[in-house]
């Protein structure tokens, strides 16, 4: 059961559904989700940074490419999955201690595949709150912010996609604490909510927590700018560049 639970071994359908019924499990929706999980022998992409990245790197990338829709808050840094080359190189090139060459170019390899699931024909439903203050910090050059604001307002006009932006003016706004990345499962019960800690990101799936932080998103979307008025305000801080 341990090798199990760390993923060190896989589980048979038989064997799933057999321990379904030892622990009285009876929702034939989750149970027929875990199977799906279980019998995926599916390879993606981020098995070939097997071994060069660090495995919450590939988790994430799992996470995200088996979603059924993304949610995303951040505050400091535009969405991963939302960054162009350049600013995501300067990302991990400010990293201490510094990263060796080779570790920092797959690091950005890897983020800007990450975007295959937010692209293709069926591209994942993808919702984004971004603070201003991510907007406006040059975490590269001037070109660099200017190509990345480019990049959101491109992105933020396919149908699929909603950005949201919190200004700076915005009064009564206390929830600069609530960056997180919410894909949501095949089910409710298999959803999962990542946080960046001082160790690496942390993944949330209890189901208290994750009612905590759909409430919290939710806080946080109402508060922000509707989708044309963010399209505006990038479109302004763009020119101001």
């Amino acid at each position: 059961m341990s090798q199990i639970e760390s993923g060190l071994v896989g589980v048979s359908e038989q064997r799933l559904r057999r321990l379904a019924s030892h622990y009285a499990c009876t929702d034939a929706e989750f149970i027929g989700a875990l199977v799906a999980m279980a019998t995926d022998r599916t390879r993606g992409w981020w098995e070939e940074y097997r071994g060069l990245l660090p495995t919450s790197f590939l988790d994430l990338a799992e996470l995200e490419g088996h979603a059924a829709f993304l949610r995303e808050v951040q505050f400091l840094y535009v969405p991963g999955p939302l960054q162009t080359e350049d600013y995501a190189r300067a990302v991990f090139a400010y990293r201490i201690p510094e990263l060796p060459q080779e570790e920092l170019e797959a690091r950005v390899r890897h983020r800007m595949q990450r975007k295959n699931a937010l692209e293709g024909s069926t591209p994942t439903p993808y919702e984004a709150v971004i603070h201003e203050a991510a907007l406006r910090i040059m975490v590269g050059d001037r070109g660099t912010s200017r190509a990345q604001l480019a990049r959101l307002l491109e992105f933020s006009e396919r149908g699929h996609a909603t950005v949201r932006v919190i200004p700076f003016e915005l009064e009564g706004f206390a929830g600069a604490a609530s960056a997180m990345t919410y894909a949501g499962g095949s089910v409710s019960k298999l959803d999962t909510v990542v946080r960046d800690g001082p160790h690496g990101a942390a993944f949330i799936d209890s189901e208290a927590q994750l009612v905590a932080f759909r409430t919290l998103f939710h806080r946080v979307e109402d508060v922000s700018l509707s989708p044309e008025q963010s399209h505006d305000f990038i479109h302004k801080l763009a020119k101001e560049l």
